[in-house]
């Protein structure tokens, strides 16, 4: 068994474990596997280990991966920050956008997907933690979205992200998971349909179990997979970093 496969047996283990601590089934909590900066070879062998579900926060990193993995059937996942001139590129090549943060983008999104002939599924990431570095949609401003979501065709809404502040201790980032969920649900009673509020992404290496036992249906887990990140130039043949 490779490196990557036994972290990736130790990761999902964990997950199980974190499930039924909260009394939830470990199959309804998926397993983003984050490939930012690490060659198209480590996707290989997490893919080869059973991983179909692989996340990057540039658009560019993520579209050279894709091209390179055309024998592979994996699930795309855009988790970093979409600059609006790049909703079409993205639009176009990924299954899931996790940081749509304004009507807008969504509506960039939702355009861009439908001329491609495709659906992609989104999700919006709200700003709890209200720092300089992050991006997100404020509180305030995401029933606007939610209700802009409506009606579209190329941009399916299936939930919420979030990203919480740095913690030392992976209990610290408790509060900032239940309250998202606590926003979901009050924003399914204000009348969101429950299937467009369905995900609940939150949880990185470092809290993913905290954030499961708070809601999660998924996690997003790089260096628990992976390993410390490179970010120097490729190592690799075939390696891609931004």
């Amino acid at each position: 068994m490779s490196e990557i496969a036994a972290n990736l047996a130790r990761v999902r283990d964990r997950m199980g474990e974190a499930a039924l601590r909260a009394g939830r089934r470990p199959e309804d909590v998926r397993l983003v596997a984050v490939s930012k900066t690490f060659p198209i070879e480590a996707v290989r062998e997490a893919y080869d280990a059973g991983q179909r579900e692989f996340g990057e926060n540039k658009v560019q990193e993520a579209l050279q991966k894709i091209d390179l993995q055309a024998d592979m059937r994996i699930g795309w996942h855009l988790i970093g920050h979409l600059q609006s001139n790049k909703a079409r590129k993205a639009a176009a090549r990924m299954d899931w956008i996790h940081a749509i943060d304004s009507v807008e983008l969504l509506r960039r999104v939702d355009e861009a997907a439908t001329a491609a002939g495709r659906s992609v599924n989104v999700l919006v990431q709200v700003d709890l933690a209200l720092e300089a570095t992050k991006h997100g949609a404020p509180v305030e401003a995401v029933p606007d979205i939610l209700a802009a979501a409506r009606g579209l065709e190329g941009a399916r809404l299936a939930g919420l992200m979030l990203l919480p502040p740095l913690v030392e201790q992976a209990e610290d980032a408790r509060p900032w998971f239940r309250q998202l969920r606590a926003l979901r649900d009050r924003w399914v009673e204000d009348g969101t349909p429950a299937g467009q509020l369905r995900e609940l992404s939150m949880g990185m290496s470092h809290d993913f179990e905290v954030a499961i036992e708070e809601g999660a249906t998924m996690v997003r887990v790089g260096s628990a997979i992976f390993g410390a990140r490179f970010y120097g130039p490729p190592a690799v043949k075939g390696s891609q970093t931004p």
